[in-house]
């Protein structure tokens, strides 16, 4: 007799479940049973899931029962599963959202559309002296600073400008074996033979000294003991590494001047932008120094190599700059225009989802309907993405609110598939 006692308790409690999902009249225990046994995984899971309340703008507030959201003060929506599915089996689910639920998302749509998209680049850089304007400045021969005109680095200097006065041993020497030359050649010594003379000249050039220095050598028939070591370009001095009375050597680096009426600017650039743009490509720069003001050049290098940290490329920009307004290492905002891709599908670039693994859009179907769909992309701009697959003209894409939306499709797809 332990057995029916048994069967009557497991009947009780069955009945028991079915009153509290809401059975109005419990049906007999052998309906009971056979309904259980018919229903499918996705009808049983409605049965006992109790409904949820969430946040329209923050999906992460989920509660059991109807409120407010605590951080901004929406009341909450409540989450139902539907069991509509969609017009295909393998497609995603079609989501339904009652009119006024979709005015608390704040849902937003737009359009798929046919446009031209430009292949524009915006980084930041920093403004350089233009390195192949730059002179370095070393004395020819050992000896001592007897005079230093320009002495502070950010002077500016002149071409052909006096820059120190320098005594050396080797150039004195130099010129007394010209002046020798000279009286011998004058007195008829070397007459017809100027090979000693042009050797003395040549001497006294590899020394670096000045053509003028030689010709007053000669009218004067007196030795220099300083020779002016002069500047081969104008810029500014932007290195100097010596003082009156030091002692120097060809090695020592004297001045490093920097022509600034053309400047560089380094910019990095992402891997999928490489081919944007090319040599020659014209670009801008902005100055959060000079607020309104937009300079023009172009690109004139492009880096062989790039960064294994940052996956960047690096890029040389060339500007003119002839009243001096680009001060090296200033921060520039660069754009560089690599041209237009004309006849391109596009859809605003918030409408994107990103998964991980894939991108996916919500396409709204009208009448409160929702389906995720997933696409593949092309060129990214500030504003807009390039759509190669998974659209079709005009199709309408939601772009604000869309992740509460795809949250619940993914659930119903997971609930599907329990069937």
């Amino acid at each position: 007799m332990k057995h029916p006692i048994r069967f009557t308790t497991s009947l009780f409690v069955v009945t028991a479940l079915l009153v509290a999902c809401g059975s109005d009249t419990p049906p007999a225990p052998s309906e009971s049973l056979a309904q259980a046994s018919t229903d499918t995984a996705l009808e049983h899971a409605q049965k006992h899931l109790d409904p949820k309340y969430v946040c329209p703008m923050h999906p992460q507030i989920v509660r059991d029962e109807e409120g407010t959201c605590p951080i901004c003060g929406m009341n909450l929506v409540a989450q139902k599963v539907s069991a509509e599915g969609s017009d295909e089996d393998d497609g995603p689910p079609i989501v339904r959202v009652r009119p006024e639920t979709i005015q608390n998302m704040g849902v937003r749509t737009a359009k798929a559309t046919v446009d031209r998209l430009w292949k524009r680049i915006d980084t930041l850089g920093r403004v350089m002296y233009d390195e192949d304007r730059q002179i370095h400045v070393h004395a020819r021969a050992e000896g001592w600073v007897e005079k230093l005109n320009v002495r502070s680095v950010g002077d500016p200097v002149n071409a052909d400008q006096v820059l120190l006065e320098l005594y050396a041993p080797d150039i004195v020497n130099a010129q007394e074996e010209y002046l020798l030359a000279l009286k011998d050649r004058d007195s008829g010594v070397l007459k017809g033979r100027r090979n000693l003379v042009d050797a003395s000249v040549q001497r006294l050039r590899l020394f670096d000294v000045p053509g003028v220095t030689i010709k007053q050598i000669e009218n004067t028939g007196k030795v220099a003991l300083r020779v002016p070591i002069r500047a081969e370009k104008g810029g500014v001095v932007t290195q100097i590494g010596l003082r009156e009375g030091m002692y120097v050597t060809p090695m020592t680096e004297l001045y490093t001047i920097s022509d600034i009426s053309k400047v560089w600017v380094l910019v990095d650039v992402f891997e999928h932008q490489m081919g944007w743009f090319e040599v020659g490509t014209s670009a801008d720069i902005a100055l959060p120094a000079l607020p309104g003001e937009t300079f023009s050049g172009k690109v004139r290098f492009i880096y062989p190599e790039l960064d294994p940290k940052t996956r960047t490329l690096r890029v040389r920009l060339e500007f003119d700059n002839a009243d001096g307004k680009l001060k090296p290492n200033m921060l520039a905002e660069a754009t560089i225009w690599g041209g237009a891709k004309e006849d391109v599908l596009t859809i605003p670039r918030e409408a994107i989802i990103e998964t991980g693994k894939r991108r996916v859009v919500l396409l709204a179907l009208g009448d409160g309907r929702f389906q995720p769909a997933p696409v593949r992309t092309g060129m990214w701009t500030a504003d807009k993405v390039e759509i190669l697959s998974g659209l079709q003209p005009n199709a309408e894409v939601v772009v604000s609110g869309q992740f509460l939306i795809d949250s619940e499709s993914n659930l119903q797809a997971a609930l599907r598939r329990m069937q």
